[in-house]
Order: structure tokens, then C-alpha cells, then sequence
């Protein structure tokens, strides 16, 4: 099997990259670099390229006799999506219709895609499966749930056998170091933490105290992005079972507040993080925790490192060790 993975130089793409080598399958990266890192690919062809070129996906699909794709390219600031909703829908939504195209045209009929639990919105439980309405409250999730549609209309018109993964935060880094967490702007709450850690920030802002929660801040399921990759591998072995044509959810079933996710990692870090309140940030839910049981029952798929606090330290240990990122 040769696989595509479009986003293949980011964060989440670089991990599943790494973990598809060592289960023994043939990669092959395109990626616009516009937030990804060459450095990140260390075993595999990069190919620098934007989706929206149709021809040459085409040449890509062809020459590599690819087989299945990996979807992770996208834009995915929530509050970027908010301000810029139009850049959202041409670069996630039109990108990717210009994949399906060329997909379509090649004949390669298996696509893994990296959705998002911000197809959901405002969750109406405590938990969120994968029945919940999809009620997207921000550009970003909406992207992501026009792909879902797309999928589910490409099947029925050109047998295409998908599986879309509905990650919730992605964090952590590759357990034995050789990649991280590195965004240029920085915006996912963890790396922010650690930045403070390491003195590279004087503190880091807690976006809204007054939600109907127990501590007054936002509480979010974190996913080790080690645990996401190999959800990857697991849905590519199911593409062509009973368990295809589905959405998955990825996340413990445990949510942690903003407040103890910086108490987490003063323990880890052993350093003082300082904070500040700031207002609520547009399009943030107020709580986001995952049911994988749907993922647990179809794919066999289980966290390997569930714990917060196992998380956080392998994103401190990665930052010690990068403390410039992939740069």
C-alpha cells in the first residue's frame, strides 16, 4: 500500500507519517508548508503543493500508484475561522473537493479524513457520541462537517470508502522525541502553558471564567497525538469492512478544565505558570468531551496514553528538547 497524506508535514500528519513507517506502508507527503515543517517528514517524500491544484494531485495519485489517503491538510483556527470565514471554506472546503477530484479521476477509492468534534457545536449532554446534531458554532467546524457531506455524497456517486476520525484536542508529543507540537502562531492551550514554563511568554491568557462550569473555564477532552495516529492505521485496515463509510470520535472520556490543565502542568514542569483573564474567545463551546465507544467497538482503537499528566509531560520533554520547535 502507497499512502497520500495531504498535511503530512504538520502536527498531527507528521505523527501518523512516522507511525505508518513503522507499521511498514509507503508514504508519500504533500503539503503546502504554509504551517507544516519539512523538517517533520523524516522518512518519506515531500512534495510542496497546494490542494486547490487539481493536476497535480493527479500527478501525485499517478506516479506514486497511490492507494488510500491520509486528509489532515486544513486550516484550523477556530477564531481565524470566525474572523475569515471565506478563507475557511475555500481552503478546507474547495481544497478538498479538488482531492476528491483528482481521487476521482485517478481511481483511488480510500480516503482517511481528520474531522473535528467542532461539527457538533454546543454540546446538549455531558458527553458528546457520535448521534449528537451536528450544529457547528464556527466557520472551522462547519468546514469540516460540508466535508463529511461531501464524503458521504462521493460514496454513493463514486464508491468512494471513507472513514472520517472527529478528533477532540489533539496534544502531547511523539513519546520518543523526534517530533512536537510547533505552530506559528501558537493558539492550542498546552504549548502556551510550556512557553510560559520555559519563560518564552510572561503568562498565558485564560479566555473566559464565567462559564457554566465548575471552576468557570472552558473544559476540554485531551487526545495524545500518538493515540491519534494510531487511529489512523486502525481506520485504514477498516476501509474496506462493514466499519467504513462512518464517523469516529477520538477523545478519553475525560474532561479537564483550563484551570487544571495549568495546576497539570506546574506539577510536571515544576515552574510557576502565570495567568491572566482575558474575555471569551467567539465560537468556544463551553465543554467538549468525547464518547469513543462507537471507536473502541468498530476499530479496536484504545488510548495508550490517556492520563493528562502523561500528556503534558511528553509535550514538556519535547519542548526541552526543541525549544525552538521544528525551526
Amino acid at each position: 500500500m502507497t499512502v497520500l497524506v495531504t498535511g503530512g508535514a504538520g502536527y498531527i500528519g507528521s505523527h501518523a507519517v512516522k507511525r505508518l513507517h513503522q507499521q511498514g506502508y509507503r508514504t508519500v507527503v504533500y503539503d503546502s508548508l504554509i504551517y507544516g515543517h519539512r523538517e517533520a517528514v523524516r522518512s518519506s517524500d515531500c512534495i510542496e503543493g497546494t490542494l486547490h491544484d487539481t493536476a497535480r494531485l493527479r500527478d501525485v495519485l499517478r506516479g506514486y500508484a497511490v492507494t488510500d489517503v491520509l486528509h489532515f491538510a486544513a486550516f484550523a483556527y477556530v477564531g481565524e475561522s470566525v474572523q475569515d470565514p471565506l478563507k475557511y471554506y475555500d481552503n478546507n472546503v474547495m481544497g478538498t473537493l479538488s482531492l476528491l477530484q483528482a481521487m476521482r479521476d485517478v481511481g483511488v477509492r480510500h480516503l482517511i479524513f481528520s474531522s473535528t468534534c467542532a461539527v457538533y457545536g454546543v454540546p446538549q449532554g455531558p458527553v458528546l457520541t457520535e448521534e449528537h446534531p451536528l450544529n457547528p458554532i464556527n466557520p472551522y467546524g462547519e468546514s469540516k462537517w460540508f466535508v463529511e457531506r461531501m464524503l458521504q455524497a462521493s460514496a454513493v456517486a463514486h464508491g468512494l470508502r471513507w472513514i472520517s476520525l472527529r478528533y477532540f484536542n489533539a496534544a502531547g508529543a511523539d513519546p520518543e522525541g523526534e517530533l512536537g507540537e510547533s505552530h506559528d502562531p501558537e493558539t492550542h492551550l498546552i504549548p502556551l502553558v510550556l512557553d510560559v514554563a520555559q519563560g518564552h511568554r510572561a503568562d498565558v491568557a485564560i479566555f473566559g471564567t464565567d462559564y457554566d462550569t465548575p471552576d468557570g473555564t472552558c473544559i476540554r477532552d485531551y487526545i495524545h497525538v500518538t493515540d491519534l495516529a494510531d487511529a489512523h492505521i486502525l481506520a485504514l485496515q477498516a476501509l474496506d469492512t462493514d466499519h467504513a463509510q462512518a464517523a469516529y470520535n477520538l477523545g478519553t472520556g475525560t474532561g479537564y478544565s483550563v484551570r487544571e490543565v495549568i495546576e497539570t502542568a506546574a506539577r510536571v514542569t515544576g515552574c510557576t505558570i502565570a495567568t491572566r483573564e482575558a474575555p471569551r474567545r467567539a465560537g468556544d463551546p463551553p465543554c467538549l468531551v468525547a464518547s469513543a465507544e462507537k471507536a473502541h467497538a468498530a476499530l479496536g482503537w484504545r488510548p495508550r496514553y490517556p492520563d493528562l499528566e502523561t500528556i503534558i509531560a511528553t509535550a514538556w520533554r519535547w519542548a526541552c528538547q526543541h525549544p525552538h520547535g521544528h525551526a
